[in-house]
């Protein structure tokens, strides 16, 4: 759908409702996302912030996985491939920011953190009746709230080698079973050391590493949902909520209390 006034947005769902007056720097779309609907990988002339002001988005770009609260929103980058949707149902508000007349240059998807400003401004610009002078305040002070902040994404590939892709399929089905390798190996018809190599090279990580990762990634809806952080980790294999809390800070870089927290 073509933003009122401005070049089109290639990409943007047609369903969805975008606000770009002339002489804009930035269009917002807004659209629902029913649970686990999701948007087939496309790409955009522009670039984007993917951000869910109620329920939760998920971000599939470059092999990894995001899963956004609304305490956090993701920029991608023009151009770059990406799949979108929603671990429940979710109000998606989209920012396409115009390539020639943005002061960023990010060439990745970076996370930004949503603070209460950054809210309230998304929320003034998805306005249709805003006054070119209070739109291109508001815009300036939008871009100023952008800034990056340093949690890491959930990725766990799948391996290429068949017997270590269907443990891995049976630990996706089931992240909490606690089979060694070797006795992985022995359901597969593989050697605990031939299964340890085969994601290894698979998938760019050992085993435990990808296991962890797995869990995590399967750990992020269910918190997002608002699982007790003690039901999430028995649900994902952990022993106790403390060792999970560990495992969650290493491999997103915060506690879960402060990824999903609202601000």
């Amino acid at each position: 759908m073509s933003p009122k006034g401005h070049t089109a947005v290639t990409g943007v769902h047609p369903a969805a409702h975008v606000v770009a007056p002339a002489g804009s720097a930035i269009a917002v779309g807004s659209f629902a996302l029913g649970e686990d609907e999701w948007f087939d990988v496309h790409r955009h002339s522009a670039h984007q912030l993917a951000w869910a002001p109620r329920g939760v988005l998920a971000v599939r770009a470059a092999g990894r996985t995001w899963v956004l609260p609304s305490t956090v929103a993701l920029w991608i980058p023009a151009g770059v491939p990406h799949a979108t949707g929603a671990t429940c149902a979710a109000l998606m508000r989209s920012l396409y920011f115009w390539p020639d007349r943005c002061p960023f240059a990010w060439e990745t998807p970076q996370v930004m953190a949503v603070s209460g400003l950054l809210r309230e401004l998304i929320g003034h610009l998805s306005q249709e009746d805003l006054d070119t002078g209070a739109r291109q305040r508001a815009e300036d002070v939008l871009l100023d709230q952008l800034r990056p902040v340093s949690v890491t994404t959930v990725r766990a590939p799948m391996p290429t080698d068949p017997r270590a892709r269907r443990v891995a399929e049976a630990l996706r089905a089931d992240p909490a079973d606690g089979r060694t390798l070797a006795q992985w190996g022995a359901l597969v018809g593989a050697s605990g050391r031939t299964l340890a190599r085969a994601f290894a090279e698979g998938t760019g990580m050992s085993y435990g590493r990808w296991r962890a990762q797995l869990r995590l990634e399967a750990a992020m809806p269910l918190l997002a949902a608002g699982a007790t952080v003690s039901s999430v980790a028995r649900r994902v294999g952990y022993g106790s909520p403390s060792a999970f809390v560990a495992a969650f800070r290493r491999g997103v870089g915060v506690a879960p209390g402060a990824y999903f927290a609202p601000r």
